[in-house]
């Protein structure tokens, strides 16, 4: 299976476009790229029922915690204009290739 390129990059602020959570906004903990997928910081919460396990100090009991959305379901969040966004690419005069703002032209990499 091919591995897909996916806009979005660990602690980029972004905001869910479809589903349950949309609306919210968060920090991406973590990017799967092979599975097009993201995990953001409080949106998307399940329920899982663990089972103890003194060996690894794991108590047991309902965990919630975050799961991942679908890539195509987030909107990277510029930090210039502050407005949901695609990205484009631009190389400075430096020579480093930047993601930039498709609305305000502003760089999104710090």
């Amino acid at each position: 299976m091919a591995r897909l390129q996916t806009p979005v990059r660990r602690n980029d602020t972004v905001v869910v476009t479809a589903g349950k959570d949309r609306g919210k906004r968060g920090r991406v903990l973590k990017v799967l790229p092979e599975k097009n997928r993201v995990v953001i910081e409080g949106v998307n919460f399940i329920k899982r029922h663990t089972k103890p396990n003194p060996g690894r100090q794991i108590k047991g009991g309902i965990v919630e915690r975050e799961a991942s959305l679908h890539a195509s379901n987030v909107q990277v969040i510029c930090p210039e204009c502050g407005a949901p966004t695609r990205l484009g690419h631009r190389i400075l005069g430096d020579g480093r290739k930047v993601r930039t703002c498709a609305k305000c032209e502003g760089v999104v990499d710090k």
